[in-house]
């Protein structure tokens, strides 16, 4: 009895010692068997090259082609005065603003051309007397016959006389037509500083109007889109979007380059023109003087460039990935930004572009390439 108390005890620590051995060594295998992949994981796809049509935007400030402090060229009493003649009123070319008392100019009109017909009749009869003195000279010894004698002088007197008076002629026809002064141009009235009854002298000003039959909005360019901007910018098709009410656009065209670049700016500045701003001779929409608006045009064509996710681009490097997996960067050129993408072109691999980096990405890393979602789905249903 005594012999099996002490082998009991350490027969049991023996078989416990055995069993914890056991489960060493059958973990020990177990982790041996599972064998951890620590390789980062990450996706792929491909580039495709494309030809890409820059869109470049800037802003500026809607003016009209010009303004025209409008005066009287003659003088006299304002008799009516036309009621679009108001701030902010709209005329059309040749419309009469004003008129001016008329009864000193018909005068003078009818006086013009009772002058026109004496001096007609003064040339009839000294063109007559010249005829009979022409019959007469024929008839006597050359040394006798003088221009004088023929009414050379006197014809010629009255020719001039003639022409004279058809110039005051000329004159009392458009003093007459000045009473009615009539719109240069479609006009938005500015201002207006006359009234019935007022006396206008010549020249006075009487109504500051703006052209509307044609806007312009001066823009600038800087200097790294100039490079960007096609050979014949000039006459191009430009969209005008008025900040100021949303949705509203027209279409102008670039009118000319103002050939200067801005000392302080480095920009260069262009001049859009739109037709017919105030809608007065269709149905569109309307863009207002002194609008803060944005032109949109087309520039360039950039051909076999890839289109690429900014973030994946990081100093100026493209990761890719080799025939074994390993990460490779790549020095690329970024040759526009456009809509969050960057444009780049350079010498890689556009059919194993890593989409997803690492957070550490090293040159020659090894990485694990997971399927796309759209790859696995595909690969489901087939």
């Amino acid at each position: 009895m005594k012999l099996m108390k002490i082998v009991l005890p350490i027969g049991i620590l023996i078989l416990g010692y055995a069993g914890m051995k056991g489960i060493e060594v059958s973990a020990a295998d177990n982790t041996a068997a599972e064998k951890i992949d620590t390789r980062p994981t990450v996706t792929i796809d491909s580039l495709i090259p494309e030809d890409v049509r820059i869109q470049l935007t800037s802003y500026g400030e809607v003016t009209p082609l010009e303004t025209t402090n409008l005066s009287a060229q003659v003088s006299g009493e304002v008799q009516t005065w036309n009621p679009k003649l108001v701030s902010g009123g709209l005329v059309r070319r040749g419309e009469t603003l004003f008129t001016i008392e008329p009864d000193a100019y018909e005068a003078a009109l009818l006086l013009a051309q009772a002058n026109v017909a004496s001096a007609e009749a003064q040339l009839i009869q000294e063109k007559a007397q010249a005829d009979v003195a022409a019959r007469e000279a024929k008839t006597m010894p050359n040394s006798k016959v003088s221009d004088l004698y023929l009414r050379k002088p006197q014809v010629m007197s009255a020719e001039a006389g003639l022409k004279s008076a058809q110039a005051q002629l000329k004159l009392a026809k458009r003093d007459l037509e000045n009473c009615k002064v009539k719109a240069p141009y479609d006009a938005l009235i500015v201002s207006r500083n006359i009234s019935t009854g007022d006396y206008v002298t010549q020249g006075s000003p009487v109504a500051v109007l703006n052209n509307i039959e044609f806007a312009e909005v001066t823009f600038p360019v800087a200097g790294f889109d100039t490079k960007f901007l096609d050979a014949n910018s000039l006459g191009r098709e430009v969209v005008i979007s008025d900040n100021n009410a949303e949705g509203i656009s027209l279409k102008g065209v670039i009118h000319r380059d103002t050939g200067v670049v801005d000392n302080n700016t480095r920009m260069s500045y262009f001049v859009a023109r739109i037709s017919d701003p105030y809608a007065i001779n269709s149905n569109g929409p309307t863009i207002k003087f002194g609008s803060y608006a944005s032109v949109t045009f087309e520039g360039k064509v950039l051909k076999d460039v890839f289109r690429i996710p900014q973030e994946l681009v990081t100093n100026r490097k493209l990761w890719t990935l080799d025939a074994d997996n390993n990460l490779h960067s790549n020095k690329v050129n970024v040759v526009r930004e456009d809509s969050g993408d960057f444009l780049i072109k350079g010498d890689f691999d556009p059919k194993r572009v890593v989409m997803n980096l690492p957070e550490y990405p090293q040159n020659g890393m090894a990485v694990k390439v997971i399927e796309n979602l759209s790859d696995s789905v595909t690969a489901k249903a087939n």
